[in-house]
């Protein structure tokens, strides 16, 4: 395990922000990780993973640790179900891609998104009506302070939207070393009515689709919506959709009856963010080298060097004018660093 110094970190998060690292190296065992945190001369460490869910707005002065454990096996399998084990330094899109090839179902909703299968459990994932927490059976985690494995269940992981344990109580805690996940060999069930995944399907001629026929939809429609972060520096969705309680529904909805929304039960619904952001008029704006996609307003995206701080007073001017004239707050998604 080598020790580098004043290290670029713009490779490695999908925003492209040029800030530095003092110190980095790679992780790529187990045992590298153990070494890692028991180095006393560093004794501030910052994990890495894809970078796609993070927005650097300073150079990392602790040692960072660029999270790359590979394999994907089959841990347990019936007829009808497996159970497959991913470490964390494989790429989420190129699993499900994988699986799709096993014609294992679970996860194909969940196509394109950026990012490494580490961080998927801290968000929830999620995408189409699916989530992280549908298919999730367990993750192996390294507490950092005693640099031993922990095993942890879907109710240790206390998911909610875009929520887990590690993003709140564990935050800064624990290092996800490889996740779980129990999806279907047979007997499929198919989620093709959020979003435009039925609209899609029909455009193809597809009335009897597959789990492919899905991921394939939902590559389509994302592609047409979201940036490549290979051209466009981009984290995917900077806000999360804000959920509101009925009372706030009912008088949000006489205000705006067109406006789009998603019953999540009797007593929440959720309005999506980018329908608010575009309706503030920041859909397609550029402000220097930081913008608003022009196809989706809940993107924020580098359009060459803007730094991590210009995103973020982006971010909150979003946050400000969607308050002012819905009275809804909406919150980032993303990491802030």
């Amino acid at each position: 395990m080598k020790i580098l110094q004043n290290v670029s970190l713009k490779k490695y998060n999908t925003f492209g922000i040029n800030a530095i690292a003092k110190n980095f190296c790679e992780i790529n065992s187990i045992e590298d990780l153990v070494v890692a945190f028991q180095l006393s001369e560093y004794p501030e460490k910052f994990i890495l993973s894809g970078g796609s869910n993070m927005l650097l707005t300073k150079d990392i002065e602790a040692l960072v640790l660029h999270i790359n454990l590979k394999g994907i096996q089959i841990v347990s399998e019936s007829q009808d179900d497996v159970v497959v084990k991913a470490m964390a330094g494989e790429n989420w899109h190129q699993l499900v891609l994988w699986t799709l090839e096993q014609n294992f179902g679970g996860l194909e909703n969940m196509s394109l998104i950026p990012g490494n299968i580490g961080t998927a459990p801290i968000q929830n994932i999620g995408a189409y009506g699916v989530e992280l927490k549908d298919t999730f059976v367990s993750c192996e985690a390294m507490e950092i302070s005693t640099q031993k494995i922990k095993n942890f269940s879907k109710i240790d992981c206390n998911f909610g939207y875009r929520e887990s344990f590690f993003k709140n109580e564990g935050k800064g805690k624990y290092v996800i070393t490889s996740v779980s996940l129990k999806l279907t060999k047979r007997n499929h069930t198919l989620n093709t009515s959020y979003g435009s995944i039925d609209v899609e399907l029909e455009k193809n001629g597809i009335t009897n689709p597959t789990i492919k026929d899905i991921s394939n939809a939902v590559i389509a429609i994302r592609q047409s919506k979201l940036p490549d972060p290979k051209i466009l520096g981009n984290s995917g969705s900077f806000f999360k959709n804000p959920i509101i309680p009925i009372n706030e529904f009912i008088a949000f909805s006489k205000n705006y009856p067109d406006a789009p929304f998603y019953k999540i039960s009797e007593e929440e619904y959720k309005i999506p963010a980018g329908w608010l952001i575009e309706q503030c008029g920041f859909k397609g704006k550029r402000f220097g080298d930081a913008g608003v996609h022009k196809n989706q307003a809940l993107v924020l995206v580098n359009y060459d060097a803007a730094t991590g701080q210009e995103i973020l007073d982006l971010a909150h001017e979003i946050i400000n004018a969607v308050y002012v004239r819905f009275n809804i707050r909406i919150f980032p998604e993303v990491n802030i660093i």
